[in-house]
C-alpha cells in the first residue's frame, strides 16, 4: 500500500517564501522518517490540547520572572526595600536560571522530556509556595533563586517537546503560540495583581504575617502545579524515542496521536515501520553515537559525548551566533520589561502629587532617587489602577504582535520577521527619550515589548531548527543561559542608569536591539527544514 504524505524531503531542499513543499509516496512497508511519521498523524484534537498545555507551561516562566515587578509596589514598606534591592530581586531569578541551564539541557537531551517536565514544574510550584512565607528579604531572595534554578529546564524543554509533536509545516506556528502565551502571561499577571494587591489582606497565622502580596505570590504558583499534574497524562516525545532507538515506543506514540486526531483505530495508522536513527549517518556527522535501547547509565555516559559537537564545526558558529542574539535581545527586553511597572508607578505618583499634571517621561523619571526610597515615612500609593492598566496594554500589544507574526511567519519567513521586529524595538526604545506624555510613553513601551517578544520567540524557533535532536535542548538552554545572564546584569545596571539620567536607559536598551538586528542578517535560513 502506498500513501501520500505532505512532508519536507531534505534531499530536495527547502521551500523559500512559500509553504508549497514536495511530497512523495511512502510505502507502508518502507521505514519512515520522523518527518513522514509525524505528518501522517495529521493535525487535530491532540495538537490543540497540546497547545493548551504549552500555553499554561509558558505562564510559569513569565510568572517566576515577573511577579517581583508587581510585588514591589505593595511590599516595599513591609520588606523595607530600596531601588537597588528591587534590581537585585529582579535579577536573582535569572541568576538561578543561569546556574542550572547546562545541567537541565544535558538531562533533557539525555534522559528525555516527559518525566523531567513533570518533576520540574512540581518542584517549581513548591518553591513558589515557599516564597509565600516570606517575612523579610533573605527568604524571598532564596526562593526566587530556587525558582529560577528549577524553571529554566522545563521552560527550555517545552519548546523542544512541542516541536517534536509537529511537522515542519506547524512547528514555527506553535513556537509563536508559545510566544503568544508568554505575552498572555504579561496580561494575566497585572490583572491578578490588580485584583489582589490593592486590597487590605493583613492577617497572622502561627506568628507569620501575611499581606495581599503574599496571596499574590500564592496564586502565581498555580500554573506550575497544574502543569506538573497535566504532563503525567502525556507521552514521551516520539522524536526523542526514535533518537534513542526506541522505535516500538515511538510508533505507539504516533499511533495514539493519529487515533486521537482522526478518530480512527490506532492500528490503521498508515506507517508500520520507522527508520533506525541510531544507525543513520547523521549521528556520525553530529559527532555522537547513541546506543539503541540504552540504559540510564549509558545515556548519561553518552550524553557527555553528545555535548562535544555543539562546540565543534559545523555547530560552533551557529551556537555562538544564536547565543549573541539571545544575549542582546533578552538583556534589552528584560531591562525595560521588568522595570515597566515601577516606571508606571513613578508616572502615577508624579501625576498624583502634581494634581494630574502631565509631563514628559524624562521629567517624571527625574524624581527617582534611591536615597529617599527607605528614609522617612514609607507610604504605598494603592490608588494606582493606571499602573495595572498600562501593564495590560503592554501585554495586549505583545499578544497582537505574536499573533500577527504567527500568521505571517509561513509566508514571510522567520529571518525577515526577526530582523523587522528587532529594528522596530530599537526605534521604539530610542523614541522613549522623546516621549512628552504618559500616553506616548505607554504606546512606545508597548511597541518595544511586542517587538522584543516576537524576536525572542522567533529566535527560539530558529534555534530549534538549527540543531539536531541530540543537541536541541542543550543549544536552547545554552542560548537562554547567555540571554538570561544579560537579563540579570541588565537588571543590576538599570537602577544606576535611571539615577544617571533619562538618556542612558533608553539609548542603551535600543542599542542592544540594533546590535541583535545586525547579527540576524547572517543567520541561516531554516524555513521549512525537517528536524534532524
Amino acid at each position: 500500500m502506498d500513501i501520500d504524505i505532505d512532508f519536507i524531503d531534505s534531499r530536495k531542499g527547502s521551500a523559500k517564501g512559500s509553504i508549497t513543499v514536495p511530497s512523495r509516496k511512502v510505502s507502508a512497508l518502507e521505514p519512515a522518517t520522523f518527518e513522514e511519521a509525524i505528518t501522517a498523524t495529521q493535525f487535530g484534537k491532540y495538537n490543540v490540547v497540546l497547545g493548551f498545555l504549552a500555553g499554561i507551561a509558558s505562564l510559569c516562566a513569565v510568572f517566576d520572572t515577573s511577579t517581583m515587578s508587581y510585588t514591589f509596589v505593595s511590599a516595599q514598606c513591609d520588606l523595607n526595600i530600596s531601588l537597588n534591592d528591587k534590581g537585585l530581586l529582579n535579577a536573582v531569578t535569572y541568576a538561578g536560571m543561569i546556574s542550572s541551564a547546562l545541567i537541565w539541557g544535558f538531562l533533557f537531551d539525555v534522559l528525555g522530556r516527559r518525566k523531567l517536565l513533570i518533576l520540574g514544574f512540581l518542584v517549581d510550584a513548591v518553591f513558589v509556595f515557599m516564597s509565600v512565607l516570606t517575612q523579610g528579604l533573605p527568604l524571598l531572595l532564596v526562593s526566587k533563586y530556587l525558582q529560577g534554578f528549577i524553571i529554566n529546564g522545563p521552560f527550555a524543554a517545552v519548546s523542544s517537546y512541542i516541536s517534536e509533536f509537529h511537522c515542519a509545516k506547524y512547528r514555527p506556528i506553535y513556537q509563536m503560540i508559545i510566544g503568544s502565551s508568554n505575552s498572555f502571561g504579561t496580561v494575566l499577571l497585572p490583572l491578578i495583581a490588580w485584583l489582589i494587591l490593592p486590597r487590605n489582606m493583613d492577617f497572622t497565622i502561627v506568628n507569620l504575617n501575611f499581606h495581599s502580596w503574599n496571596m499574590f505570590l500564592l496564586v502565581s504558583g498555580l500554573p506550575a502545579f497544574i502543569c506538573g499534574i497535566l504532563f503525567v497524562f502525556f507521552p514521551e516525545s516520539p522524536k526523542f524515542l526514535m533518537t534513542c532507538g526506541e522505535n516500538d515506543k515511538a510508533l505507539k506514540v504516533f499511533q495514539k496521536v493519529y487515533s486521537i486526531n482522526t478518530g480512527a483505530p490506532a492500528d490503521t495508522f498508515p506507517i508500520k515501520q520507522l527508520v533506525d536513527e541510531t544507525k543513520l549517518d547523521v549521528d556520525m556527522k553530529n559527532g555522537s553515537h547513541i546506543t539503541a535501547h540504552r540504559t540510564k547509565q549509558q545515556a548519561l555516559k553518552e550524553g557527555w559525548q553528545q555535548m562535544k559537537p555543539l562546540f565543534l564545526q559545523p555547530h560552533l558558529m551557529k551556537i555562538v551566533l544564536a547565543c549573541a542574539i539571545f544575549l542582546f535581545v533578552m538583556m534589552s527586553m528584560n531591562m525595560l520589561r521588568l522595570w515597566l511597572p515601577q516606571i508606571f508607578q513613578i508616572m502615577n505618583d508624579y501625576q498624583k502629587t502634581h494634581l494630574g499634571e502631565s509631563a514628559s517621561l524624562c521629567t517624571m523619571l527625574s524624581t527617582v532617587s534611591s536615597k529617599n526610597q527607605t528614609t522617612g515615612e514609607c507610604v504605598v500609593n494603592t490608588d494606582n489602577a493606571q499602573v495595572y492598566i498600562n501593564s495590560i496594554i503592554v501585554g495586549c500589544t505583545s499578544i497582537c504582535g505574536n499573533v500577527s507574526a504567527a500568521s505571517l511567519i509561513r509566508f514571510i519567513g522567520k529571518k525577515k520577521i526577526l530582523t523587522v521586529a528587532l529594528i522596530t524595538s530599537g526605534i521604539s526604545s530610542f523614541s522613549l527619550y522623546f516621549a512628552n506624555t504618559p500616553e506616548m510613553a505607554t504606546a512606545l513601551s508597548s511597541i518595544f515589548i511586542a517587538g522584543g517578544s516576537v524576536s525572542n520567540n522567533v529566535m527560539v524557533s530558529v534555534a530549534v531548527d538549527m540543531f539536531p535532536t541530540t543537541l536541541r535542548t542543550m543549544s536552547i538552554s545554552l542560548g537562554m543561559m547567555i540571554g538570561r545572564s544579560g537579563a540579570m546584569s541588565g537588571n543590576f545596571i538599570f537602577p544606576y542608569l535611571l539615577e544617571s539620567g533619562c538618556q542612558a536607559p533608553f539609548f542603551v536598551v535600543g542599542g542592544l536591539m540594533f546590535a541583535a538586528a545586525a547579527l540576524s542578517f547572517v543567520l541561516p535560513n531554516t524555513d521549512m527544514k525537517p528536524l534532524t
